[in-house]
């Protein structure tokens, strides 16, 4: 043990991925690390327990060799090839296709498709690219969402073909909005740009980073020879997102991290979340709506628009109630009711285009206000043709999570990071209407002095 950790601690510090091995150098497990010494130590100390599963290892690793690598990303990848090819004892065994997620890229559509899925034989995926299996889907997803900086593909399930008019007229995702996706659904990328993305996706994941970037300049070069200078600084812009990959983010990335001190990890909250409403897939993109109002007067609606659980200020918006006659005269007689009517206006007027097939819903949409505020909204959303994916509504006091279809609150801990994340976007909405409701009071309070 002494010898084995002498031999870690000496290892460069550098992202990679180790071998333990027994006396005859068979190997037994493999692992990833972000700093080779720092993980490849902590197997050979006294205290090390490894779980009930992994732990008779150590009595067996007699040697170790490790594979250098030029990020976290390019670790993960390496681990799971090996792990593939390997199949050590005391890895999972990789023996049932729909245990461990793959990452499939839809080769054969005119725009393909970037995901991850446990079915990688389904009829869907005939030509596709299939790269895996993963063993930690949650790496696998922070990869993808890293990469997709980058690169820009899509990684919704529209149907889209090229030319059809209708692409035109589609209003594209929050992707787009934050440089995520290129918006192929809204035509604003043709087939064939799309498609050198993608293969310089797909190049990037079979080879190294270093000669990955080599080839890049190279193809922008040529590009610049001949002329053609919007390929070429597209493929220069891919090229500083490639030697950032590993940087934290910053303030210039617009996600407003001032802003982001709301709760402990945003991706646990998501997480814990989607758990907690029963969702298939991942939740990216959450919205939140809320009234505000002095005894009727000057209502006014917010929607908020967290994204990967950070808030994009960007799309923020701000309604002032149309159909109130308290909006217009300043009458105080209302009741509470009226908040039914003005959720009911807001959830039109903001989804519209997306009832109607020209835009995508968030996976997410929350209600701040109980049962009745909920059933305001499903009211508006019955009137259009495309219903959303997922609406609940969070109750002050008690944080109840009322739920489409539910007939009973979900109730959680109040230390429930998804409960959490909820309470901050619901805060966030609430933050932003009441300052727009101030300022048309301000604003009416002057023109009545």
């Amino acid at each position: 043990m002494a010898r084995l950790s002498e031999k870690a601690r000496g290892l460069p510090k550098v992202p990679g991925v180790y071998l333990m091995k027994d006396a005859a150098g068979v190997v037994l497990y493999v692992g990833k690390a972000l700093r080779l010494p720092d993980r490849v130590s902590s197997y050979f100390v006294p205290s090390a327990d490894l779980g009930p599963k992994k732990q008779p290892m150590l009595e067996l690793i007699q040697d170790f060799d490790v594979v250098e690598c030029e990020g976290e990303w390019e670790a993960l990848l390496a681990e799971n090839r090996l792990i593939k090819d390997i199949r050590p004892k005391f890895n999972a065994m990789l023996t049932d296709d729909k245990t461990f997620p793959y990452l499939a890229i839809t080769m054969r559509d005119d725009f393909p498709r970037v995901f991850i899925t446990r079915s990688p034989g389904a009829e869907e995926l005939r030509g596709a690219k299939i790269f895996g299996p993963f063993t930690a889907s949650g790496a696998l997803r922070e990869a993808v969402h890293l990469l997709q900086r980058v690169f820009k593909f899509r990684t919704c399930s529209l149907e889209i073909v090229d030319g059809d008019p209708k692409n035109r007229v589609f209003r594209p995702c929050l992707l787009y909005s934050i440089g995520r996706c290129t918006a192929p659904c809204a035509a604003k990328i043709g087939r064939e740009p799309y498609r050198e993305d993608i293969d310089r996706f797909v190049r990037f994941l079979e080879s190294k980073r270093s000669v990955m970037l080599r080839e890049m300049r190279e193809e922008m070069g040529a590009a610049s020879a001949e002329l053609k200078f919007e390929k070429a600084a597209t493929i220069r812009d891919q090229i500083r997102a490639i030697e950032k990959l590993d940087e934290r983010a910053t303030r210039r990335d617009r996600w407003q991290p001032e802003a982001e001190s709301f709760y402990v990890d945003p991706k646990k909250g998501l997480r814990s979340l989607q758990k907690a409403l029963g969702m298939e897939q991942p939740i990216r993109c959450l919205e939140a709506i809320d009234i505000a109002h002095l005894q009727g007067g000057e209502t006014v609606g917010s929607k908020v628009c967290f994204v990967d659980g950070r808030p994009l200020k960007n799309e923020y918006r701000r309604y002032r109630i149309k159909g109130s006659e308290a909006a217009r005269q300043g009458s105080s007689e209302t009741g509470r009711n009226d908040d039914y009517a003005s959720i009911r206006e807001v959830v039109s007027r903001r989804y519209r285009e997306a009832g109607e097939g020209h835009e995508l819903y968030p996976d997410v949409i929350l209600i701040d206000g109980g049962l009745g505020q909920l059933h305001a909204a499903l009211e508006a959303f019955e009137t259009l043709g495309i219903k959303p994916p997922m609406v609940i509504s969070l109750a002050k006091k008690e944080e109840l999570i009322y739920v489409q279809d539910r007939a009973e609150p979900i109730r959680l801990s109040r230390e429930h990071l998804g409960l959490r994340l909820c309470q901050a976007i619901r805060d966030e909405a609430h933050r932003f209407a009441q300052h727009y409701h101030h300022v048309l009071r301000r604003k009416r309070t002057l023109e009545e002095e």
